[in-house]
């Protein structure tokens, strides 16, 4: 079960930091300004989802109460999105 976290976590990881340098190339390609430069509120909401997703994946296991909290965490940072000005 370690290593079914481990490829999920880490492949993840390796999409999320391939995909974000491409997408600044080509919105220079395409001329739509896209730089990494993130206002503080949505470097918070990656830090929450960070620490959620590490207290939920410490121990290699789940169960639905975890599962639920993920599903929680995910709609109210959603939620946090669509009403921030």
């Amino acid at each position: 079960m370690d290593l079914a976290v481990a490829v999920a976590m880490g492949s993840s990881l390796q999409i999320a930091m391939f995909i974000a340098p491409i997408l600044v190339l080509v919105s220079q390609l395409i001329g739509q300004s896209m730089n990494l430069d993130f206002n503080p509120f949505e470097v918070l909401a990656v830090a929450i989802a960070v620490l959620v997703t590490n207290s939920i994946s410490t121990d290699g296991k789940s169960n639905w109460l975890e599962g639920a909290l993920l599903l929680i965490t995910y709609a109210v940072v959603g939620t946090a999105f669509y009403f921030h000005p």
